[in-house]
């Protein structure tokens, strides 16, 4: 095991804010992180498990050991030579994942390009992008207690999947490490392009020539033209989730504003468009300080350089309280803060 002390986490989280952790490891195999597991255990220290850092708010230094998981490979569990069955370890970076199974004529995760961030990070979020979500394609995951050092395995039932949310950020938040991610793909392709912006992008395109690759390539155009590349604007992309409200909230929100924005409809509950509220609220492009909202999507909240972690939060707080005031809903933000901050739901 080699830790590494008083370790600067700026290249470790997407926003590139400055914090350092007391202890680093990278661990590579289940040993490291079961002896990370112990010295953790030993010294009384608090644990921050990493992946890519893409959804994290670094607010201050963290006081324990940062664990980054970096276990690979990719492997083929089963195929029936029209399902197949792939084993990806928990260390290997989404993206490179979802153009690896296209590059083998497995299907199923093209919507989902471009999404930043780590295997082990995408069942915690239930990562979903344009009309797809992760627990669509779910089979199972491999995870280590981090009480008791224990393997488990968890299914998609016990997962508890919901709109960017899983037993891993109520319940079990905090309580295991994972490390391998099962995923049920196809041979054969099953072209999903409801949502508007990338049927528009393809509209071109005949239906007879919609292939996986071509919808994965528009997916990526579509996102690179609204969200900025961390690695020139810090950012974490969308920070808020798009809130469900009860239908007696809409219909007077509605009556309102006629054009406020409905995204879907489900157990008799609505899901608005955060953005749509933020942007309405007046804070689309604005910047305070350091940091701000992207001139092109007000979802994303931006890191201009020289910001931390605090100046973020304290600007995430002033939107939420100003759509609360104009709209009576409540924003959750998407990334996980430490330390948390209560205020912006984390």
């Amino acid at each position: 095991m080699h830790l590494q002390e008083y370790y600067n986490l700026k290249k470790h989280n997407s926003f590139g804010f400055n914090a350092v952790a007391r202890y680093w490891l990278a661990a590579s195999n289940k040993r490291e992180i079961s002896e990370a597991l112990q010295f953790a255990e030993q010294y009384e220290l608090p644990l921050m498990v990493l992946g890519e850092g893409s959804n994290l708010v670094l607010a201050d230094d963290f006081p324990g050991l940062a664990l980054k998981v970096c276990m690979t490979g990719r492997q083929v569990v089963e195929d029936d030579g029209d399902r197949v069955r792939v084993r990806v370890g928990a260390g290997e970076n989404w993206h490179a994942l979802v153009q690896w199974t296209l590059a083998q004529g497995y299907y199923g995760l093209e919507n989902l390009s471009l999404i930043p961030g780590s295997v082990g990070a995408a069942p915690v979020q239930n990562i979903g992008a344009y009309g797809v979500e992760l627990c669509q394609l779910f089979c199972q995951l491999s995870a280590i207690d981090r009480k008791t050092g224990t393997e488990l395995e968890f299914g998609l039932e016990e997962c508890q999947f919901g709109y960017r949310d899983s037993v891993f950020k109520k319940r079990l938040k905090d309580t295991c490490i994972i490390t391998a991610v099962e995923l049920n793909l196809s041979r054969r392709p099953n072209i999903d392009i409801r949502y508007a912006s990338l049927a528009a992008e393809l509209k071109t395109v005949p239906e007879n020539q919609r292939q996986p690759k071509l919808v994965s390539e528009a997916v990526c155009k579509i996102r690179q033209r609204k969200l900025p590349d961390p690695l020139v604007l810090g950012n974490a992309g969308s920070f808020f989730k798009n809130p469900w409200i009860e239908p007696e909230l809409f219909g007077d929100l509605q009556e309102k504003y006629p054009d406020i924005a409905l995204l879907s409809r489900e157990g008799g509950r609505i899901k608005v468009s955060a953005a749509w509220m933020i942007e309405q609220c007046g804070w689309k492009g604005y910047r305070s300080g350091n940091v701000g909202i992207h001139d092109q999507q007000a979802l994303v909240l931006v890191n201009y350089g020289g910001g931390c972690g605090k100046e973020l939060l304290v600007f995430a707080e002033k939107i939420r309280a100003s759509v609360k005031m104009k709209f009576r809903v409540e924003l959750e933000a998407e990334p996980r803060v430490y330390p948390c901050f209560s205020s912006v739901g984390c």
